[in-house]
């Protein structure tokens, strides 16, 4: 009888605990906010270039302290998607062979998708995460790491912000060059982001 009640105990113990920590986890999506930037920078013989987009979608599973708002421990999972499409210079001719190099046609999008995080507080609504990940640019998939700095507003909102380097010939991606052959780009690209997390109430879809 003893045993018994000692087994529902530890029961209840867990489910409790269960509850508690399914409660303290949240979904997040990103928003529309213009505010919201996706930057590949690199160089080329005659000048530097950028192609930004501020259309891509995404969403991320946020683990708090039970009771609090701000107090964040862990990043579950963490996804976006970025069309080709969306990216522009504002220059057509750059964009068109950018497209081209990228295989737009045949690989629409640029996927990145979290497999580890450690949360290190900096402040009581700044974390330091250390990330680990999936990205896949032009059908290529490769694992990357990066510091990514996420901020915990008034209002409940995430904002994340990082950068990451990484060389375009990796995900055989052939860097673009323009005038004959005259302007050729560098192989390095420099990805940089601001992205705005949201708690909805939808549940966590799968990529």
């Amino acid at each position: 009888m003893k045993n018994n009640i000692k087994k529902m105990g530890v029961l209840i113990a867990l489910l409790t605990l269960s509850f508690y920590q399914l409660k303290a986890q949240s979904v997040y999506k990103l928003t529309d906010s213009k505010d919201i930037v996706m930057k590949l920078s690199g160089t080329s013989t005659l000048h530097k270039w950028d192609m930004t987009a501020t259309v891509f979608t995404g969403q991320a599973s946020f683990v708090f302290k039970p009771g609090s708002e701000t107090g964040l421990t862990s990043l579950k999972s963490l996804t976006f998607v970025l069309a080709d499409a969306n990216l522009s210079s504002g220059e057509s001719g750059l964009d068109k062979n950018a497209y081209k190099a990228l295989k737009a046609t045949q690989f629409k999008n640029i996927v990145y998708k979290l497999t580890s995080a450690t949360v290190s507080p900096q402040s009581a609504t700044k974390y330091l995460l250390k990330t680990n990940g999936n990205l896949t640019v032009a059908g290529v998939t490769k694992p990357v790491t990066m510091d990514v700095l996420c901020v915990v507003s008034a209002d409940g909102a995430i904002t994340c912000t990082g950068t990451y380097q990484l060389n375009m010939t990796d995900y055989a991606v052939k860097p673009p060059t323009f005038m004959l052959g005259a302007m050729k780009t560098g192989d390095a690209v420099t990805l940089a982001f601001t992205m705005i997390y949201k708690k909805t109430t939808a549940q966590l879809a799968k990529l």
